[in-house]
């Protein structure tokens, strides 16, 4: 076995750093030692609208904190420990399926395999090539956006994520490691655009609006000597097999960063994905009843959660839209666990 990884582990990127407690047990079980880790456990929820209205809850299932630049380092170790070939600083440049086979061409060199997996993340250029629906499709509402995290070190509550609005996009801060924070957030490329594509601008005339936002950014202290960003962030459905490939994590779909559940999704989904891959590998099953059941299990489970996910995203970042579900949300706390519960599942 085999993973090409075109960066060099231990290494940043843009993400929520916050997974659910449904995970636990199964990364656990993959031989992380989440119980003596000191990682922070996330058990109240705060959301504010544009104005800075604020709800406090409790969290229903709760999670924890942890950064990719941890926690990706460990599982490939793991990988590794196991007797995986770890290729790194290697990019996949191209994969063709043809006479039950895979060509994969890297920067290094090529080779064939009887299976591949792309877990390449929210967009990559083999997304391009295979011309999938989301990488070709014209701009719309749920396809044009631009993520930016920062790690910091802050006042805030160690048991607490939050969830800030500003115009066209939310943020999000929970505790990670040692004393550091993730902030990191969301918004249209058009909100960048009008503050002539700096980010910094961005921040100071719209962020800023919402006071907890501003009190964080003023008050913080960056640990990384400039954000990380990503763009072209699309929440368009996907298909999870594309030219025979299964596609697992962010590649296989995206659920909106506001629900807080995108790591938990990747991780139980190449769960599912290793199970019917053992199967067809072991003979049981062929490779077009594996991509058959991958795909129906997948889109049983988190079918549900992308949909509510991209109906709960388009009452965020509009102020009055915010305002009336935060009212709403305050004097029906049963209203935020049902959601809540919506976008996340049972542990794995």
């Amino acid at each position: 076995m085999i993973l090409f990884e075109k960066e060099q582990y231990p290494f940043h990127k843009v993400c929520g750093e916050y997974i659910s407690m449904e995970s636990w047990d199964f990364l656990k079980s993959l031989g992380v030692d989440l119980d003596n880790m000191d990682l922070p456990l996330i058990t109240k929820l705060q959301v504010s609208s544009v104005n800075g209205k604020l709800l406090e809850q409790s969290l229903p299932i709760g999670g924890f904190g942890i950064s990719r630049y941890r926690l990706d380092s460990i599982l490939a170790q793991i990988a590794k420990d196991t007797g995986v070939i770890v290729m790194e600083n290697t990019k996949v440049t191209d994969i063709r399926f043809a006479g039950n086979e895979y060509s994969i061409d890297t920067s290094g060199k090529s080779y064939r395999a009887r299976l591949a997996c792309g877990s390449y993340g929210k967009r990559s250029n083999i997304d391009i090539k295979k011309k999938r629906a989301f990488a070709i499709a014209e701009k719309n509402k749920l396809n044009n956006y631009i993520g930016v995290k920062y790690h910091i070190k802050t006042d805030f509550p160690a048991d607490t994520i939050a969830l800030h609005n500003f115009r066209n996009g939310y943020c999000g801060i929970v505790k990670i490691d040692a004393g550091v924070y993730n902030l990191c957030y969301l918004t249209t490329a058009d909100n960048l655009k009008r503050c002539n594509a700096d980010i910094k601008e961005m921040e100071r005339s719209v962020l800023y609006q919402n006071p907890h936002l501003k009190k964080i950014l003023i008050e913080s202290t960056p640990v990384f000597s400039s954000p990380l960003a990503i763009s072209q962030i699309s929440f368009d459905k996907k298909t999870q097999v594309e030219d025979h490939i299964l596609m697992v994590g962010d590649a296989a779909g995206m659920i909106t960063p506001l629900c807080g559940n995108g790591m938990s999704m990747a991780l139980h989904g190449s769960k599912i994905a290793a199970n019917h891959i053992h199967a067809f590998l072991d003979n049981s099953i062929t490779r077009d009843e594996m991509e058959k059941k991958y795909s129906l299990e997948w889109n049983r489970l988190f079918a549900p959660r992308l949909i509510i996910g991209r109906r709960i995203q388009r009452l965020f970042g509009n102020n009055r839209l915010t305002n009336i579900l935060i009212s709403l949300l305050k004097f029906f706390p049963a209203l935020t666990h049902y959601l809540v519960k919506q976008t996340h599942g049972r542990p794995f």
